[in-house]
């Protein structure tokens, strides 16, 4: 059970870093996630179905991934559509991308064909249990994301993107496009959302073009709820911070799926869960910012 949470939050913990890019970074509120997720799970099932090597078909989900963020980040800055009207179009667009990828079918389940959970069960089963191999494995996948994140945010153009969220005419006067960082940015963001996808799609043992129905949420409150656990201004600790945040998500949500009848909680109301975890999130960093 304790495995369970910890595995699962570490999966979406990849599509969180992804949120956070754009939201917290890039100052770009981006609704192309709740498009993205699902479409790096049914690439990933396409792929292992026609038998593509998994290593190619996580590149797969990852470069659909991006190219989604390309679109939405074009349309934003050559349309001139604003940054919330730009992912809703994109996200409306992927969901019937998404089942054309299916070949028209709305899921694919991903029974008795081998996966990334297969090859790792088959490589530990004789050394540890299924759930702690699936940890240590996805354990060690985020961190090297966080770590090369960490590193890019170092980079000179990591330190533009870091410039371009808090002043973006300061990046102008120093001769930098902002509409092709904000493309790069924007893609990767939905790239990493892909990849997470991809991975949640074998763990749960199919894909599904509703995967992503409401994950933007899920992203936010997962990024807010750690910036209630760690305060620093330091990359290394943002990106931390949004890991751990994921976990404790997943875990409010055990929580509330299982033991949420005694207040006559449903599955049906984890949603609505969501978003109040947000609302009193904003409500705390309000008061904070008032009494300072």
């Amino acid at each position: 059970m304790i495995e369970g949470i910890f595995v699962e939050g570490l999966i979406y913990s990849i599509m969180a870093l992804g949120v956070f890019f754009t939201f917290r970074i890039l100052d770009f509120p981006d609704l192309t996630v709740d498009g993205s997720f699902p479409m790096g799970a049914v690439i990933m099932a396409m792929s292992i179905k026609s038998g593509i090597s998994l290593p190619l078909g996580l590149l797969l989900s990852l470069t659909g991934g991006i190219l989604a963020g390309f679109v939405t980040a074009a349309i934003h800055n050559y349309l001139k559509v604003p940054h919330l009207l730009a992912g809703i179009l994109t996200m409306t667009m992927l969901y019937s991308i998404n089942i054309r990828i299916l070949g028209g079918r709305a899921n694919l389940p991903l029974l008795r064909v081998e996966t990334v959970m297969t090859k790792v069960s088959d490589m530990t089963q004789r050394f540890i249990p299924e759930e702690v191999a699936y940890l240590l494995f996805f354990l060690a996948v985020v961190l090297i994301i966080k770590l090369l994140m960490d590193i890019f945010f170092h980079t000179d153009m990591g330190l533009v993107f870091g410039a371009l969220g808090n002043n973006q005419q300061m990046v102008v006067t120093q001769g930098i496009n902002p509409a092709t960082m904000k493309l790069i940015g924007v893609g990767l963001s939905n790239g990493l959302v892909a990849l997470s996808g991809a991975f949640a799609a074998q763990y749960q043992g199919f894909a599904d073009i509703n995967l992503g129905q409401g994950i933007v949420i899920s992203g936010l409150a997962s990024v807010m709820l750690g910036e209630f656990l760690l305060k620093s201004e330091k990359i290394s600790i943002l990106t931390t911070r949004v890991i751990l945040g994921a976990i404790l998500y997943k875990a409010i949500m055990y929580l509330g799926r299982y033991y949420g009848y005694y207040i006559n909680l449903t599955p049906n109301d984890l949603k609505l869960l969501s978003g109040i975890l947000i609302i009193v999130s904003l409500m705390i960093t309000n008061y904070k910012s008032m009494r300072r």
